[in-house]
């Protein structure tokens, strides 16, 4: 039914996680080194952000029909739909498809519970992937 491995999901839920707790900026310039800030800056939401770039490179590698799965479990998830909605949603996912996919996830604010929801009604769950204790 998914054309997107539920352990590409998992992962790509992992590190959506680690995006959304990004704050503001506090200090763009604070002169020292990171260990010597505490590692502060890792939780802000800096232009290079890593954990953006990969996000957006994970995702934009994916082939059509997986960035099409990915946007439609998350409107599965997001929204008051059930699995018999899946066909719907997929089809007007592909029809909405275009090349900033990774940009347009991104900017949900709640992605990773919308696309664990979306796993979570076809049955699916990211308990049993070993990356997912870490």
């Amino acid at each position: 039914m998914l054309e997107i491995s539920p352990e590409k999901v998992c992962f790509i839920i992992i590190k959506a996680r680690a995006f959304e707790v990004k704050d503001a900026v506090t200090d763009p310039d604070p002169g020292s080194n990171a260990s010597d800030d505490g590692m502060y800056a890792v939780l802000e939401s800096h232009r290079d952000d890593p954990v953006e770039e990969e996000l957006t490179s994970l995702i934009s590698s994916l082939s059509v029909d997986e960035q099409v799965d990915l946007v439609a479990l998350a409107w599965l998830g997001r929204d008051d739909s059930d699995l018999d909605d899946w066909p719907d949603l997929r089809s007007q996912a592909m029809d909405a498809r275009n090349e900033r996919t990774a940009q347009y996830l991104l900017g949900m604010p709640l992605l990773a519970e919308y696309l664990e929801e979306g796993l979570s009604l076809m049955g699916l769950s990211c308990e049993e992937f070993e990356f997912n204790r870490l």
